[in-house]
């Protein structure tokens, strides 16, 4: 699972910007016209990543952790705009070629 960092025998503890950052990249590489192959993705979320802080939320193994809906809009445009950076540099030097 994407995110996963440390569990115990029934709870979980993910870095919710990471969840975030993975639901919202492909939807700005295609915005953005940037390649999105798999290095290209995994390359553009990982720079964004390092520029956004991170959110760790504990969650019962196998639920999927609802959206923090007073702070969702913020992270949204927050990540919108590190993963656009992103595209823009991974655009200038993909490493798949």
């Amino acid at each position: 699972m994407a995110g996963e960092k440390l569990s115990t025998e029934s709870y979980v503890l993910n870095n919710y910007m990471e969840m975030c950052v993975a639901e919202l990249a492909p939807r700005v590489l295609t915005t953005a016209g940037v390649c999105s192959c798999e290095t290209c993705m995994l390359d553009v979320m990982a720079i964004a990543l390092n520029n956004l802080p991170p959110k760790y939320v504990v969650t019962k193994r196998g639920e999927l952790y609802t959206k923090l809906s007073i702070l969702q809009h913020q992270f949204d445009v927050d990540i919108v705009a590190e993963l656009s950076k992103a595209a823009e540099v991974v655009g200038r030097n993909p490493r798949h070629c």
